[in-house]
């Protein structure tokens, strides 16, 4: 038995509206679709923190933050110069440069690479926009009248910050640096132990935190070994800068 469907015209005139309708809707997003791609991959990515570099080459890179006192940064300085380590990269807080112009001297005399290691020594996330741009503001002018660079890495006090300061970071021309191996010599653990926290750690693309503080009374004992220890692995040792030129970054994500 056959049936029989009965469209009136009401309805059939509604169906060809919608139906044209979406004909059209489907046509627009078929040719904007590279328009839309365009403009999704150009979007800006916000800045981030870098902490190692992705690389098959077996190079690191041997930070020193300094902040405080002037007893470590002499011996530690000679040790590099003995070993024959002159890409290396210093962290320096602005009112300590202030305190010891000398061995800033020396530093930048030596050919080692200079980061800012801010001016307050204090958690810059709890800082409002203004008091954060202060900071390392106040940090750049200092180191670049006593280096005669101005530096571009920066290395935050306490490793602390948050999204709002790496984007002011950024717009001052600062690209902000962690680690990923850390000495822990910071905790005078030992001599033993800080050469095994880094020589057990270390790999290639690898930033690795050392300090010359007073603070840290055992570093320039672990130095001369760990420079030894990574020769003999067949690492070779560079600055941040040199670290991250042609190579693929690995960011830090913060929340």
């Amino acid at each position: 038995m056959k049936r029989i469907y009965v469209i009136n015209a009401k309805k059939l005139k509604q169906i060809i509206i919608i139906f044209t309708a979406l004909l059209f809707a489907l046509s627009i997003a078929y040719y904007e679709r590279d328009a839309i791609a365009v403009f999704t991959k150009g979007k800006a990515k916000e800045p981030q923190a870098i902490y190692k570099v992705d690389t098959n080459e077996k190079k690191v890179a041997l930070t020193f933050d300094i902040s405080w006192g002037e007893m470590r940064p002499g011996p530690i300085i000679d040790i590099l110069q003995e070993k024959n380590v002159k890409d290396v990269t210093f962290f320096l807080s602005s009112p300590w440069s202030q305190r010891h112009p000398e061995t800033v001297k020396k530093i930048v005399e030596a050919g080692f690479e200079i980061g800012s290691h801010g001016h307050k020594y204090d958690f810059y996330s709890k800082y409002t926009d203004e008091e954060i741009r202060t900071q390392i503001g106040k940090a750049h002018t200092i180191l670049t009248e006593l280096t005669g660079v101005k530096p571009t890495l920066l290395r935050l006090p306490n490793g602390d910050f948050d999204k709002r300061v790496l984007q002011i970071a950024n717009e001052m021309g600062y690209t902000v640096i962690q680690w990923d191996t850390d000495s822990k010599d910071w905790l005078n653990p030992g001599v033993e132990q800080i050469v095994n926290n880094v020589v057990s750690n270390v790999h290639p693309g690898d930033i690795i935190l050392m300090h010359a503080s007073d603070s840290c009374k055992q570093t320039h004992l672990a130095l001369p070994i760990i420079i030894d220890k990574l020769r003999a692995q067949g690492y070779q040792f560079v600055t941040v800068s040199q670290l991250l030129a042609g190579s693929q970054l690995k960011l830090q994500e913060v929340n």
